[in-house]
């Protein structure tokens, strides 16, 4: 294949490398050393972790972890046009900055779409078991050329721009990899398993709907107390979704997975420990994060009822 998924994990680790050198040399920044130091390390992950033994990769993540457990991933002072330059900006431009915004889910879509068809004397263009990902990808940095373009700026100001939004987002962009970690360490230790226990000896499985019931709540309950439908996903699926829905009820895999991911995102929009989708983004917009769980409330819970009557329609689809 020509674009394999692993360059667009060397783009993000150049980009996370980029990073923790700007704050390094920011003499500005409280916490420059230990941010900078956070900051590389997850570089190191996207750019060679999967030549490193799993052992020192778990190590890089404790180190991680205890650098932003003891405060150590802070926010430099970014230097902010006015409001009186926004707003001429924005004047000039109009909805044409909406442009290089939806040129990336344009482009994410035709490229998944399209991935099957695209190739050059028989070899794949996009890896197709990660047609999605690498497509993104493309379409992040289309975006980045059309904001470019619009706005007569240089990408070095889009690697500024990238900093400040990585700062502020701070050890909470690393959770949706983290949370995906302790899933897969949870399926390992047996979790799954012991979920599948409790289910087919105190649930009546063998009735469909409760079944299904079981798995799309279970996701989203799961959701809530880890935080994340990635981690969520291998315990339930494991412990239900394969060995109930799959295998006694022959339900079809793909619809099965992707109804559970739709039910534990159900679970996000509930849980603060969803830190990356619910405090960081409140924290942005100065909104109180209770607050903003609680208007999703009312979309979750119906959301997840549905996904409940999708699953036992739609399963052997």
């Amino acid at each position: 294949m020509l674009i394999p998924i692993a360059y667009l994990f060397y783009l993000v680790g150049v980009i996370l490398l980029i990073t923790a050198g700007m704050t390094l040399l920011d003499r500005t920044h409280p916490r420059r050393y230990t941010s900078a130091l956070f900051w590389g390390l997850y570089a190191v992950v996207f750019l060679v972790g999967e030549k490193l033994p799993p052992e020192w990769v778990g190590g890089l993540a404790i180190v991680m972890a205890l650098l932003a457990g003891f405060g150590g991933v802070g926010a430099g002072q970014h230097v902010q046009r006015s409001l009186g330059e926004l707003a001429a900006s924005a004047k000039r431009l109009g909805n044409k900055l909406f442009i290089p915004a939806l040129a990336i889910p344009v482009i994410a879509m035709a490229g998944t779409l399209a991935a099957p068809a695209l190739k050059i004397g028989g070899q794949a263009v996009i890896d197709p078991k990660n047609a999605t990902l690498v497509s993104l990808g493309l379409g992040c940095i289309v975006g980045l050329v059309l904001a470019c373009g619009l706005t007569r700026e240089s990408p070095v100001q889009g690697l500024r721009e990238s900093r400040r939004l990585t700062e502020a987002l701070g050890w909470a962009l690393v959770l949706p990899q983290m949370l995906g970690m302790l899933g897969l360490v949870f399926s390992d230790a047996g979790v799954g398993k012991a979920v599948a226990f409790i289910a087919t000896h105190y649930i009546n499985m063998d009735v469909r709907f409760v079944a299904v019931a079981v798995y799309a709540v279970g996701m989203a309950l799961f959701t809530i107390i880890m935080g994340n439908g990635f981690a969520a996903f291998p315990v339930m699926t494991g412990g239900v979704g394969v060995p109930v829905l799959i295998n006694v009820f022959h339900a079809n895999p793909a619809v099965v997975a992707a109804i559970g991911m739709l039910s534990g995102y159900c679970g996000t929009l509930m849980t603060p420990m969803a830190a990356n989708f619910n405090i960081v983004p409140a924290a942005l917009l100065e909104l109180p994060d209770r607050a903003v769980i609680r208007a999703q409330i009312p979309t979750a819970l119906p959301l997840l009822v549905a996904n409940v009557f999708l699953l036992y329609f739609l399963m052997w689809q």
